[in-house]
């Protein structure tokens, strides 16, 4: 489904990324772990097409991305791909409902469709009863659960979370774990997922070990 084929990234001088060849299968939930600077959120942002590598490629489904202009790379970014980040990145003046709905509204679809379907998913994180709460008004675990809905608004083949439970305490951290296998059950969902949590990196079908630049060990 996902291919990345050496795989090489430098930022002046320092190079991040050595060539890096990794294959992602249709509903796997992968980690990828490493110490601070191995490259592993370099990785997911060009696996997730955020950035261009230097060299190398990435495949989806057997075609290239990396060579796709700006424009066509942000409408296949956005259709096909979810994002969750550590902080959330929720707009703060919108409500719940209204953050999930915005990458399905950039995508072209009616209003109507699309708020229906972030219903649902909000009622597939348990926070139907926050669809009209805004981010302040809400606690850091629900948060991200509206970051996960907002994820899954396009029906994307693939998710990045970029150390999705590292500002969460413990009870939240394992309830949004559960959740990303509930969707992978319930959905089919394939996730790709960097953190320094080792019980999430443990759980994962596969967990990839990254150190200097280097894919150590799957």
């Amino acid at each position: 489904m996902l291919q990345a084929i050496n795989v090489r990234k430098s930022y002046q001088s320092l190079e991040v990324l050595k060539g890096i060849n990794l294959t992602i299968e249709k509903s796997e939930i992968v980690s990828i772990v490493g110490s601070s600077g191995a490259g592993k959120s370099t990785l997911l942002h060009i696996l997730g097409t955020l950035d261009n590598p230097d060299a190398g490629e990435v495949l989806f489904d057997g075609a290239s991305v990396s060579s796709l202009g700006r424009n066509d790379l942000a409408r296949f970014r956005n259709r096909h791909i979810g994002f969750i980040f550590q902080f959330h990145n929720l707009l703060p003046e919108f409500t719940a409902l209204e953050n999930v709905c915005l990458p399905a509204y950039l995508a072209g679809r009616s209003e109507k469709e699309v708020r229906v379907r972030a219903r649902e998913l909000l009622g597939m994180m348990n926070l139907e009863h926050r669809a009209e709460h805004k981010p302040s008004e809400m606690s850091g675990g629900e948060q991200q659960r509206v970051s996960v809905a907002r994820a899954l608004i396009n029906s994307p083949e693939i998710i990045f979370a970029d150390e999705p439970s590292g500002n969460l305490d413990t009870k939240n951290a394992q309830e949004l774990h559960q959740i990303f296998f509930q969707l992978r059950k319930e959905l089919d969902q394939t996730f790709v997922i960097v953190t320094h949590n080792d019980q999430l990196a443990e759980m994962a079908d596969r967990k990839i070990v990254m150190r200097d630049g280097y894919v150590l060990e799957e």
